[in-house]
């Protein structure tokens, strides 16, 4: 039985403690969070052991606790300093809330710290793991919709309906030393655009040349914002692959979700047809009931597919990726985001904040 402890308690905890919850291989021992009392209301909410300690300086927690896997779910600016600690105390698994680090040389340092300790380390990403999203993949690997040429993918940010998060809670994502990214901080792109870029990237399996940004600013974060890139052609293609996000706000607009008030949709064309993969952060709400926003439709020879059979809660890509993960640790797989594949998202992710600073593209290559 691997023994885990969670390092932060916030409002992200309820989804990432679901898939050690009840599992076979591993244990919740320990937990740390800076205010002790909401680490406790954790333990009596998912009815952990009551008799589990509970920390409010996780190296104290790494120190004092006999540990197989730490979960790593503090702001940004901590990641690194928390992922080498783990690393030194040769914890075997390690994983880290997105995004990876604050900059390359904090990634650098956070692999090479694993690499001598013999840790795995894994960047957590769930939406790697949503059913409707792995099927997709399955489908664009088999050549399903033939060589994809090109994807976009719209993250649509609503502004009630969702978590009532405190507003305490949110308070470090504004400021730029802790939520990092551009010079004024990256609130969207550095921190809930990392999915999209990874999913760019991953669904595609090819790396990026070059990428073009543009972003605005409404009420202190860095949205609208739309983003352009090109990949490399390492391999023959069909028609050169290209790719584009858009950031949208809809302040006035509720969007039901037992979550966070956001919704993913994904658009990819392929040399033989296109395919539409609708919601992420809120699916199994009312737009899920209806054809339209089927989890998956395929237009291909002349027909339209559609694909519904899935578990429609977003939960259940973290009870995925956290049972991966654990399977990571006992040595029967790799991690879906390791140290290395990280940094590549998180070159990509900067390059793109680095294009919206200046106004030109951006070769990755240069970064």
């Amino acid at each position: 039985m691997l023994k885990v402890g969670i390092i932060g308690t916030g409002v992200i905890f309820n989804l990432n403690v679901l898939g050690y919850l009840n599992n076979n291989n591993a244990e919740i021992t320990c937990l740390c969070n800076r205010t002790i009392e909401k680490a406790k209301a954790k333990v009596e909410k998912f009815k952990l052991n009551k008799s589990i300690p509970v920390y409010s300086d996780c190296k104290e927690m790494i120190d004092n606790e006999d540990l197989d896997i730490v979960e790593i779910l503090l702001p940004h600016h901590l990641h690194a300093e928390a992922t080498i600690y783990a690393a030194q105390k040769g914890i075997k698994g390690i994983s880290v809330q997105k995004p990876m680090a604050m900059s390359l040389e904090e990634a650098d340092k956070m692999i090479d710290a694993c690499k001598e300790s013999g840790s795995i380390l894994s960047i957590y990403e769930n939406f790697a793991f949503d059913p409707h999203i792995l099927k997709a993949k399955e489908l664009i690997d088999q050549d399903y919709i033939g060589d994809p040429s090109s994807i976009r993918i719209k993250v649509a940010m609503g502004a009630k309906g969702g978590w009532n998060v405190p507003e305490s809670a949110d308070k470090w994502r504004l400021d730029p030393s802790q939520v990092g990214g551009a010079e004024k901080g990256s609130p969207v792109l550095f921190d809930n655009g990392w999915h999209a870029f990874t999913l760019g990237w991953w669904l595609f399996g090819e790396e990026i040349e070059k990428v073009f940004a543009w972003t605005d600013n409404y009420k202190g974060i860095d949205a609208p914002a739309y983003v352009m890139w090109r990949f490399k052609a390492s391999r023959e293609h069909v028609v050169p692959q290209y790719g584009n996000m858009e950031f949208s706000l809809m302040p006035e607009m509720v969007l039901p979700s037992k979550y966070y008030p956001t919704d993913e949709f994904i658009e990819i064309i392929g040399s033989r047809g296109l395919m539409k993969i609708n919601q992420g952060t809120s699916i199994g709400n009312v737009m899920s009931d209806s054809e339209v926003f089927a989890p998956i439709v395929i237009i291909r020879d002349g027909k339209v597919e559609t694909y519904t059979d899935f578990e429609k809660d977003w939960k259940y890509s973290f009870i995925n990726a956290t049972k991966h993960f654990i399977e990571a640790v006992k040595g029967n797989t790799e991690p879906i985001l390791s140290g290395e594949q990280a940094r590549y998202i998180l070159k990509f992710n900067l390059a793109a904040i680095k294009s919206a600073e200046l106004g030109k593209d951006i070769y990755l290559d240069d970064i």
